[in-house]
């Protein structure tokens, strides 16, 4: 029979040895988890290719486009007439593609506008007398009472449109509808459009159906990208309107991430979006890279980069290939970008 002392020896033992497998186990998955994260944040930087694309926004190398976010945000009010004018007529920058959001008021009327309220670019809190202004509370009338250059501050840190009431508020800082925008552009030339479906559910259903209305109706389908980051409008889009040109979201972003890692080959219309809008690096993975870049081209996918206003980022992400620049600077992007002579 074991005396005590013996006990005592054995389960130190078992102890010491469940304690060893533990860490072990922690060891093995530290060095997984490592092991990932290098994978995913690695630069995988191969030669830029040419394929054979049918896609339009897949450009040559070096012919990045300029996309201005929000209608050129860090020049202009965002999302007003007053940016759009300023793009098109601007003497020293072009604009290649014009990148906005939309909502819908009460009445159904779609207007540009980022956020999901009207309090961070406005005076509606003033106005409405309450925080929280959804725009599809109010009708685009009463919206269109708001001074939506309230808190734009130019380059210089400057807010010259703040304070402007009533009448003294020009007509091109005040709420603008897709259909306004659209036809001013046309009529200034026409454009490539990039335009954000914001809401989600029945609202975000409903702003499809106008979108695609208003689009079709204008004969603009094959020079405009719907985006939306809900997955539910995604599908809403396949299911009612194929026809559209469409962005990825962030589950179909993923997939074509892994599948790019391991280059695996995947059938025509596997991928049933056209262009990839992300981000090179905000996140863990590493999106800004030649070989996802390749990879994308080779299955006649478009990759725009958002929102790139570093002038190193813009030449090293044309560089690598990519076909367009999403920026609140069009005009920097249009300067550097235009002197890059990429061999």
């Amino acid at each position: 029979m074991k005396n005590s002392k013996e006990k005592r020896s054995e389960k130190s033992s078992v102890i010491f040895k469940i304690i060893k497998i533990i860490f072990i186990c922690v060891l093995i998955l530290a060095l997984l988890v490592f092991g990932l994260y290098k994978l995913v944040t690695y630069q995988w930087q191969d030669k830029p290719k040419t394929y054979a694309a049918t896609n339009q926004y897949i450009t040559e190398l070096g012919d990045t486009m300029v996309s201005a976010h929000r209608a050129g945000k860090s020049l202009f009010p965002q999302g007003t007439m007053m940016a759009f004018e300023g793009c098109v007529n601007s003497e020293v920058f072009e604009t290649d593609i014009f990148e906005f959001d939309v909502h819908l008021t009460a009445d159904e009327k779609l207007i540009i506008l980022h956020d999901d309220i009207l309090d961070e670019v406005s005076d509606a809190v003033e106005y409405f007398g309450k925080t929280d202004n959804y725009p599809e509370n109010y009708t685009y009338e009463e919206i269109y009472n708001l001074n939506f250059g309230e808190y734009f501050k130019n380059k210089d840190g400057e807010t010259p449109y703040k304070g402007l009431r009533g009448e003294n508020i020009p007509d091109n800082l005040r709420a603008l509808t897709v259909t306004d925008a659209l036809t001013y552009l046309e009529n200034s030339g026409g454009y490539y459009y990039s335009i954000e479906i914001k809401s989600s559910g029945e609202l975000g259903f409903r702003a499809a159906d106008i979108l695609y209305d208003i689009l079709s109706e204008m004969n603009l389908l094959d020079r405009s990208i719907v985006a939306s980051f809900n997955r539910d409008v995604i599908s809403y889009l396949e299911e009612n309107y194929p026809d559209l040109t469409r962005t990825a979201v962030n589950v179909e972003v993923v997939k074509l991430y892994i599948d790019s890692l391991f280059d695996i080959d995947r059938p025509a219309g596997y991928y049933k979006f056209d262009v990839l809008q992300v981000p090179p690096d905000k996140y863990i993975v590493n999106l800004g890279t030649s070989k996802l870049i390749n990879y994308a081209h080779k299955n006649n996918i478009a990759v725009q980069y958002w929102t790139i206003n570093d002038t190193e980022k813009m030449i090293f992400l044309q560089g690598i290939g990519a076909d367009c620049i999403i920026t609140d600077n069009p005009d920097v992007a249009y300067k550097v970008l235009g002197s890059q002579n990429i061999a």
